[in-house]
């Protein structure tokens, strides 16, 4: 069963889906409001999926439960990774990307979305799908998984556009994190469209006037 999810469409019989993944201890109501704001009337009917992440311990919280894509031990670039959970996760977003196909929309029209971590599970869940998507955004986040992602990425997504929103005054995930991930992408031949914003882990009104932008790119 696919996960709880808040649903947004644009206008009946959608063409284009996002799968739009929040960040750690938010659901999926936090990115809904974004809607009206983002959308061109003059786009093609769209969803938007907004997906509630499972309850679990957070070990950076001290333990307590709260919706995430996976634990976090520490924001350390070293810190021991949740594996297990990021593949769990992944598992989710390829059980909703087949809901949307089912449901009409090719892959290559489906996009995938995230803040934070969830921008980090659609960066993994994305880069080895093994049909072609339509792009990843990926706002305020990092790459996962790094030591399998040559093995595992899917040469379906090798020219997958991504669009990366990043602040330079970012506490929680460092733009250091984000500019490294970006070269990593860069170095196997992903085309990264990045954006840096002079704000802190959140998102802003620059951001959201050039994602609009570049979306208009990919539903034209």
């Amino acid at each position: 069963m696919p996960l709880p999810a808040i649903e947004r469409e644009t206008a009946s019989d959608p063409r284009y889906s996002i799968i739009w993944l929040h960040g750690l201890g938010a659901d999926g109501n936090d990115f809904a409001p974004i809607v009206p704001e983002l959308v061109d009337p003059a786009w093609p009917p769209l969803r938007f999926v907004f997906p509630h992440a499972p309850v679990r311990p957070v070990t950076i919280n001290n333990g307590l439960s709260m919706r995430a894509w996976y634990d976090i031990a520490a924001f350390d670039l070293h810190a021991r990774q949740d594996e297990a959970g990021m593949r769990a996760s992944i598992g989710e977003v390829e059980t909703l990307i087949a809901r949307e196909r089912g449901r009409g929309v090719p892959s290559e029209h489906i996009l995938l979305a995230g803040f934070s971590q969830g921008g980090a599970i659609a960066l993994a869940a994305g880069l080895r799908h093994p049909e072609r998507l339509g792009g990843i955004i990926a706002l305020s986040t990092y790459l996962p998984l790094l030591a399998t992602l040559a093995g595992e990425r899917h040469a379906a997504n090798a020219a997958l556009p991504i669009f990366w929103g990043h602040g330079t005054l970012d506490p929680v995930v460092i733009l250091q994190r984000g500019t490294d991930s970006r070269d990593l992408l860069q170095s196997l031949g992903y085309t990264v469209d990045w954006h840096i914003y002079p704000m802190a882990h959140s998102v802003c009104a620059e951001e959201i006037g050039d994602l609009r932008r570049w979306l208009g790119q990919r539903l034209a």
